[in-house]
């Protein structure tokens, strides 16, 4: 028998990540191909054993019942084992035996006769010799390692005793896998954390005691092992100076939670350093309480971080954050007060007496507003521009104190200072935005400077509120005008798509497209922001272009995979009637192979009554091309049943108005019915806008409404957006059908 075999062998099972890991299963595949292959066994297998006692006979030693199951086997291909496996249900004895001798070989044991007691088994496959092995766990037999062949074999001592080496690495990795000992987990533990660069600390929250600490702390901390290990938690450095914290900790802890953080602690030398810090309960199986302290030095990393962030949120000059601390701040606010600050006539000021004298200026500027943003906890104040500072306020104060608080800063940044031993003057001027007011219409920051300039332009005290009528002053259609003319160029304009439910189906039908602008400065505008303007300068007829063109592209795109909707555009007076909307309808319909009656086009009911009897013909014509004609917004305009039914109508759109009142107006419930009713009589299709409540809902369908659209299914998402949606809606149908 070769020694050195057995030894490789050993040490394939020891090093495999199976064994390491405890992962008993892999562990016991990988012994019971080693050891068929090195004894040319027939069969051997691993069982795992459970013990229970039988509740009848409790005192009686021999009343224990036993609950087995295969764990691994490795057969020769000539057995056929599957038809009948070894049963291990005997009698106590032959436990008795294994727990008494480790093993029990069926042709050396004077004390049981293994082919006696699985005669029907040995029969079957003509079993010669066996061996099984106990796999104990400190004395507790808690598996069986089993060896079998179809000839006599001459079991020598040293196999033998391979074959116990392998049935004990089975235990280990049982052993590792269940944990059954806590103190050789702790002993484990102890040899794994000495080498580790990271402060490991067992304490006992009852006693408060540290009970274990390994040899990284006084490398960290200079306090000797035996000054800690042993001694109360209250002599480390985390607690030396502020005592409450430790209460604070344990009561923590014994809420279970995790406790972790970082903080700024001295050594008994007086030197310094940040300390990173995880706390972990845990209960033992005695029901002691514990806590796992990890921790290490991470002053380094810490400065390190600390320097970086300072340099990339701060004003190198005022302290202050910058820019790009305070911009993504302000984008997540939805509410609060935006104050901006800038000086008059400062780069004149700086020009004349220096650069130093005007950074002493901003200085003693950045100063004030520091002292202001703390009075009147501030969420950031930060210099944002050359000569240009921004405070946000959470909203919290009434408008008229907060008019007070404005009044009493700008006197403050007003008041005479001394730099450099000259008297200067300082001369602010400050905007005041209410974000909650213009959240989905402009940015805050562009309603500022707006604010701003017209804050400049006062004759006395220069601070201005933002305010509806300083929106359209300095909104100009000039402004707006030529920033259209650049968005068609640049590209700027995007189209979002809001889904429509058939509410009879409870599936997705439609999707009605709504151009979203992209501004460079101002975010994403909506269209109340842009399209009244570029109705009114003509440019509308690029834009709708654009957008019907855009609508085509998609519709065919989805149309090509097989997304059975309709594609809703809207277009304006002036394209409607601009002469040409028939030839490129039929081009764009011609180009992307659009289905019939999938294009759907909407405009409103005023609108079509500007020129009834062109209207009229141009729906017929675009109808013959199969495109599908919808009036929006219904009920707010003046058409009449007459010119009604003279248009080839597919659908109508009742306005969001009627829609909305429909849980608290009878009017409006009764608008809506008659609405319906007409609608179903003319065999028109109609759609409630603005749908956001269930009652609503219910109410529509009801009233055999047969599509909706709102907030309560979507807003307007972008088009990779709506394609999860639709996929989504789709999928959970499907799951409940």
């Amino acid at each position: 028998m070769n020694r050195k075999e057995q030894q490789h062998l050993l040490e394939l099972i020891v090093n495999s990540s199976a064994k390491q890991q405890g992962d008993f299963v892999k562990t016991a595949e990988l012994v019971c191909q080693l050891l068929r292959e090195y004894f040319e066994a027939s069969f051997v297998s691993v069982w795992s054993l459970r013990h229970k006692i039988d509740n009848d006979s409790f005192a009686a030693a021999d009343n224990f019942i036993c609950e087995h199951s295969l764990v691994a086997s490795n057969i020769d291909d000539k057995l056929s084992y599957l038809s009948h496996l070894r049963q291990i249900t005997v009698d106590p004895q032959y436990f008795n035996e294994l727990r008494s001798h480790r093993y029990i070989l069926s042709s050396d044991n004077p004390h049981i006769n293994l082919v006696e007691t699985f005669s029907d088994y040995y029969q079957y496959h003509n079993i010669t010799t066996s061996i099984d092995i106990a796999i104990r766990i400190n004395g507790h037999i808690e598996g069986v390692l089993s060896v079998e062949t179809c000839e006599e074999v001459n079991w020598i001592k040293s196999d033998v005793q391979f074959a116990i080496q392998c049935a004990d690495q089975l235990a280990l990795a049982l052993a590792t896998r269940d944990t059954y000992d806590r103190n050789e987990q702790i002993y484990l533990l102890r040899n794994a954390t000495e080498q580790s660069e990271h402060v490991v600390m067992l304490v006992n929250t009852d006693s408060r005691i540290i009970e274990y600490v390994n040899s990284a702390h006084e490398k960290m901390t200079g306090l000797p092992r035996a000054t800690v290990e042993h001694h109360s938690a209250s002599k480390l450095d985390i607690f030396r100076n502020t005592p409450q914290l430790l209460d604070h900790i344990i009561n923590k802890l014994r809420n279970s939670e995790i406790v972790k953080g970082d903080l700024k602690l001295a050594r008994v030398d007086g030197s310094e350093y940040w300390l990173n810090y995880h706390v972990t309960p845990f209960v033992t199986e005695q029901g002691k309480h514990y806590a796992l302290v990890s921790s290490y030095d991470n002053s380094a990393e810490y400065l390190h971080k600390a320097e970086l962030e300072r340099l990339a949120w701060n004003c190198s000059l005022t302290g202050l954050h910058n820019r790009s601390h305070f911009i993504p701040i302000l984008d997540r606010a939805a509410d609060g007060i935006l104050i901006l600050i800038d000086l008059l006539g400062f780069k004149r000021f700086n020009d004349t007496h220096g650069h130093e004298q005007g950074d002493g200026l901003l200085i003693e500027m950045a100063r004030r507003l520091k002292h202001f943003a703390l009075a009147a906890n501030a969420i950031d104040v930060a210099r944002i521009g050359s000569d240009e500072f921004a405070v946000l306020l959470p909203s919290m104060l009434p408008e008229a104190d907060i008019e007070q608080m404005i009044d009493r800063l700008y006197m403050n940044l007003a008041a005479p200072s001394v730099i450099s031993r000259e008297k200067v003057e300082p001369k602010p001027a400050i905007a005041v935005v209410d974000i909650q007011s213009v959240v989905g219409l402009f940015t805050p920051l562009s309603c500022a400077d707006i604010t701003l300039q017209y804050a400049k332009k006062k004759n006395n005290v220069h601070y201005q509120f933002f305010n509806e009528a300083l929106l359209e002053t300095f909104t100009t259609k000039a402004e707006i005008e030529r920033d259209l003319h650049h968005a068609i160029r640049g590209r700027e304009f995007e189209l979002y798509y809001q889904p429509l439910m058939d509410l009879q189906n409870n599936q997705y039908i439609g999707a009605e497209a709504l151009i979203r602008w992209n501004h460079p400065k101002k975010g994403v505008l909506y269209p109340g922001a842009f399209i009244e303007i570029a109705e009114q300068t003509g440019i509308i007829n690029q834009i709708g272009e654009w957008v019907l063109e855009t609508a085509c592209k998609q519709l065919n795109l989805w149309q090509h995979r097989n997304v059975n909707i309709a594609m809703h555009v809207n277009v304006a007076a002036r394209q409607f009637f601009s002469g040409n909307l028939y030839e490129q309808v039929w081009r764009l319909m011609t180009r992307y192979r659009i289905k019939p009656n999938t294009l759907i086009l909407e405009i409103t009911e005023t609108e079509l009554m500007g020129d009834i009897r062109y209207a009229i013909n141009l729906c017929h014509e675009l109808a013959e091309l199969g495109v599908g004609l919808a009036i929006d917004d219904f009920g707010t305009g003046y058409s009449s049943m007459k010119y009604l039914k003279q248009f080839p109508i597919s659908k109508l759109k009742i306005d969001r108005s009627f829609i909305m009142d429909i849980s608290s107006s009878h009017e409006s419930r009764e608008i809506v019915s008659a609405i319906i009713a007409m609608a179903k009589a003319l065999n028109i299709s109609i759609t409630a806008e603005g749908v956001e409540t269930k009652e609503q809902e219910e109410f529509l369908a009801l009233s055999a409404c047969h599509h909706a659209q709102g907030f309560l299914y979507s807003p307007a998402i972008r088009v990779n957006d709506f394609a999860l949606f639709i996929e989504s809606h789709e999928a959970k149908n499907h799951v409940f059908t």
